[in-house]
């Protein structure tokens, strides 16, 4: 499954055109954060996506998960969003 990282600066509207992009090739995607600027940006670009693909019959649904991951060494805990069609 690609997974596609958020941080609290991206564009939401960009991360949203990748989402979709991923979703149409591999039919669902992992988006992860780190932070709350980061949810934040990657809810929109949930929200986004959704209206990018709603013309194509996709209708999306997202399962919020924690993840725990490496950054430079140390352990921190991620949200990720698993996006998939309903």
């Amino acid at each position: 499954m690609e997974v596609l990282k958020v941080s609290a600066r991206s564009n939401p509207k960009a991360v949203a055109g990748a989402l979709a992009t991923v979703l149409r090739q591999h039919g669902k995607a992992e988006v992860q954060a780190v932070g709350a600027g980061a949810v934040n940006q990657a809810v929109k670009a949930i929200a986004i996506a959704r209206g990018f693909v709603a013309p194509n019959g996709i209708d999306l649904i997202t399962m919020p998960a924690f993840a725990e991951i490496e950054i430079n060494g140390e352990e921190r805990t991620a949200i990720k969003f698993i996006v998939e069609p309903r």
